[in-house]
């Protein structure tokens, strides 16, 4: 499966909702699961949102909490009543799937991006 294109190219119907997960924050660090890269696609049928996320390791400590707050976020935006979250390893995670406003952040953080 190739990288979706995230969110510069998200679908009218998930724009808001790619929006949306840019509050949710890495609790390593303080940037975005989308900045990082995390969210490799949205797609939405009616009030049912399903999400490709994965982490930057198979052993990452925080994937039940960024999960968590992936769901949760999204449960709160209008007309979303379900949420499926489908953990992708392949592609394997990259910095290349970072934003440029993520690489900036780690920098910031005096982490090489």
């Amino acid at each position: 499966m190739a990288p979706a294109p995230g969110p510069s190219a998200a679908a009218p119907e998930t724009a808001s909702l790619w929006s949306a997960l840019r509050d949710v924050r890495d609790p390593e660090f303080p940037i975005s699961v989308v900045d990082l890269g995390l969210v490799y696609d949205i797609r939405r049928a009616g009030a049912r949102v399903e999400v490709d996320l994965t982490f930057t390791a198979t052993a990452c400590p925080c994937m039940d909490f960024i999960r968590d707050d992936v769901r949760d976020r999204l449960l709160k935006e209008p007309g979303v009543e379900e949420v499926e979250i489908r953990v992708v390893w392949d592609p394997p995670w990259t910095v290349d799937r970072m934003t440029e406003e993520g690489r900036a952040a780690l920098r910031r953080l005096g982490v090489a991006a």
